[in-house]
């Protein structure tokens, strides 16, 4: 066994019945020692705490983000620096990201001669993914810190064949890890809510699960979803989920005049009896790691129309359109409502 040190910026970890936290429990159970530093705001008001027989939790307690990365390598250095022995050292170093946690593992790694573990989770080697400065940023930073990596982690062999391919990684220290979908349990878990009961003024349903932000491209998805709600009667889009853009997208589904085609919900924990009732699923997103609602739609039977993201190409009952390509959903989405 070995002691661990994570930097994380998952704040649900200080949830006491997250599920973050039970598998950052269950995780230390193989290991002698896991240590957690999670980037946080002092005005959040999370507190050092152990979690766990041998789990141990460290908010940054920053001012402001832009101290993260320096306060989280001031407390690594603490913990490292207790008992560590340079000969003799079974510590080893994991980051979230390759991105700002992935700048903390890397200095604390090259100061204390550890192995680093790079994790990856999202696709960053789409063309989208530097719609923003910050992942412009962020992309110079990844180049940066993954040639350092002793082992990464990835979530799509999309992600491996653009590490292998573009940035040169040796595959050798290249895990392919995708994010756990439990199948039977979707499959068995009964119906709680049917969508078609709850909206009987469409005949037919489709169905977006997704945090409503930029990358996941929901605005396309409107105008898109307006163009085939003309071509096809008495069909719904529900869209379930809350973000950062929720009043745009609804004052976009006003000024598209689609107000009674289009239903915002909240996230809910039956989002399995979603996957079941509905006709299919949309997803839009200009870019995605793996894609953890396309593997759940699948899981029970749902019919798929998605961007060519993450692992939509692998998937059967699967339609798959080029990014930002309105002509192909349209007539994707067309074709399958009126089968």
């Amino acid at each position: 066994m070995k002691n661990l040190l994570m930097i994380s910026t998952d704040r649900r970890i200080f949830e006491k019945d997250s599920g973050v936290r039970e598998r950052m429990m269950e995780y230390g159970r193989g290991l002698d020692e896991l240590h957690i530093i999670v980037f946080a705001r002092k005005s959040a008001g999370f507190v050092e705490e152990k979690i766990g027989e041998n789990v141990f939790v460290y908010p940054t307690q920053s001012t402001t983000r832009f101290r993260y990365i320096f306060d989280a390598i001031k407390i690594g250095r603490l913990i490292l620096s207790k008992d560590y022995q340079p000969e003799t050292s079974d510590w080893s170093v994991s980051c979230q990201d390759p991105f700002e946690t992935g700048l903390v593992g890397t200095s604390l790694a090259k100061q204390f001669y550890l192995p680093l573990e790079l994790q990856i989770h999202t696709d960053i080697g789409s063309l989208y993914f530097t719609y923003s400065f910050l992942n412009k940023v962020r992309i110079i930073i990844a180049r940066y810190t993954l040639p350092k990596a002793s082992h990464i982690r990835v979530v799509s062999t999309r992600i491996q064949k653009y590490l292998v391919d573009q940035l040169k990684i040796d595959s050798s220290i290249i895990e392919i890890r995708p994010i756990q979908v439990n199948v039977e349990s979707l499959k068995n878990t009964p119906v709680i809510l049917d969508l078609h009961k709850k909206y009987p003024q469409f005949k037919k349903i489709v169905l977006m699960a997704s945090r409503l932000e930029k990358e996941k491209n929901i605005g396309f998805a409107l105008r898109a979803w307006k163009k085939v709600s003309d071509i096809v009667s008495g069909v719904g889009l529900v869209i379930v989920g809350s973000g950062g853009e929720e009043k745009i997208l609804k004052e976009s589904v006003q000024k598209l005049n689609i107000e009674k085609r289009v239903i915002f919900e909240p996230w809910t924990n039956e989002i399995s009896s979603y996957y079941k009732t509905a006709d299919i699923f949309l997803l839009s997103s200009l870019f995605e790691g793996y894609g953890m609602t396309l593997a759940e739609a699948n899981a029970v039977g749902c019919a798929i129309v998605s961007s060519d993201v993450g692992i939509a190409p692998e998937l059967s009952n699967t339609t798959v359109c080029p990014v930002n390509d309105e002509e192909c959903f349209v007539e994707a989405l067309v074709a399958q409502l009126t089968k």
